[in-house]
């Protein structure tokens, strides 16, 4: 049975903490550095786009890079915290009045889950916030073009640029089997914004670099009126393209995600890449912990003179494996060779298991 022991614990907290953000920060502090140089080189031929605009670009980006750091931070930070205890011998007399390995450890991981789930409810949204609003800046400064297609609860909306301007098509229902679209709406523009007429269909359906429209009837600015059975009309999009157009999971807020994935799949597409990453999130906690584990089993032990970096270095080795590892699981699941909840919680799962059985061992000497 565990005994929480408020002085002890609330010490271990305060080094956990402290090791953990000072690594954390620092982290941040060189991935903005590399981001921005990265920013500087890609905009390096655009003439219009300031310095200014790229370190607002880089400030928006953060905070999602920020999140993939934090299992590292977890693990240096705990790495550090134990080792310094364990230094200084603390550990030895914690240890010798009697403090199992998990005692000793409950401080951490408590921490930990509390960090994940903050990370994943609070942090996460303003995260995904403000990556859609450097996605935005990226598409218009760098890339020179708007997102190609939106999807909401009204249907599919799409925009693609003419020869002479540009055109904006909605339709209430999608039919992705042969990528007909149901009640469809064109809406014509010349040059940026100015209207010149509209097209009504019953479908569209996509073909080689046109979009065939059935019953069409064309209205124009001035007033006039046309009928006509088909019109083709021109486009670049593909159904790939199409689907990739779509928010970016990484965009969306955690709390949101659920709504559109239901969107998504009623429309026809697949949710599978935003359910992953949903799935994986919920996973988080559980990864931070699994890294606090591991930190603990390396560091824990008593170390020789001179063994000391080598332990650290196999705990550091073995914290990247099993973070890592957990790309490739992904891309399977992505790929659908294995099941979803499998590819997301397995990292989390399996690093938990590693690091609970090496403290089971270390426990018993």
């Amino acid at each position: 049975m565990l005994r929480v022991k408020p002085t002890f614990s609330a010490y271990v907290s305060r080094q956990f903490l402290l090791w953990s953000g000072g690594i954390f920060l620092t982290l941040v502090a060189l991935i903005a550095l590399f981001d921005m140089m990265e920013l500087l080189r890609r905009t390096a031929s655009e003439e219009a786009v300031t310095l200014i605009q790229v370190v607002a670009m880089t400030l928006f980006k953060l905070p999602h890079l920020a999140m993939k750091a934090a299992p590292f931070a977890m693990l240096f930070g705990g790495m550090m915290a134990f080792w310094r205890l364990n230094r200084h011998h603390e550990l030895v007399v914690a240890r010798a009045s009697g403090m199992s390995a998990w005692e000793l450890l409950t401080p951490a991981i408590a921490l930990a889950v509390v960090i994940g789930i903050v990370k994943v409810t609070l942090f996460s949204p303003l995260a995904s916030a403000m990556l859609l609003r450097f996605e935005r800046m990226e598409t218009v400064l760098i890339e020179g073009k708007p997102n190609l297609a939106s999807l909401s609860g009204s249907g599919l909306w799409l925009r693609q640029s003419t020869q002479d301007g540009h055109y904006i098509l909605h339709a209430r229902a999608i039919r992705t089997e042969e990528m007909a679209l149901n009640d469809v709406i064109v809406f014509n523009f010349e040059g940026s914004d100015r209207f010149i007429g509209r097209i009504d269909a019953a479908t569209a359906v996509l073909g080689a670099g046109t979009w065939r429209l059935h019953d069409a009837r064309l209205s124009t600015a001035g007033g006039g009126f046309e009928t006509l059975p088909s019109l083709h009309i021109a486009t670049d999009l593909t159904r790939e393209n199409i689907q990739d157009s779509f928010a970016k999971p990484e965009t969306l807020s955690f709390w949101a995600l659920p709504g559109f994935i239901e969107v998504l799949e009623n429309a026809g597409f697949s949710g599978l890449r935003h359910r992953l990453y949903w799935y994986s999130q919920l996973a988080d906690p559980l990864l931070l912990c699994a890294m606090v584990m591991l930190a603990a089993v390396f560091t824990l032990r008593p170390v020789r003179r001179g063994g000391a970096v080598a332990v650290l270095g196999l705990g550091v080795g073995t914290g990247f494996l099993v973070y890592f590892a957990s790309d490739v699981v992904y891309a399977l699941g992505l790929s659908a060779r294995v099941p979803l909840v499998l590819s997301a919680w397995s990292p989390a799962v399996v690093g938990c298991l590693i690091g609970a059985a090496l403290l089971f061992h270390l426990e018993d000497g």
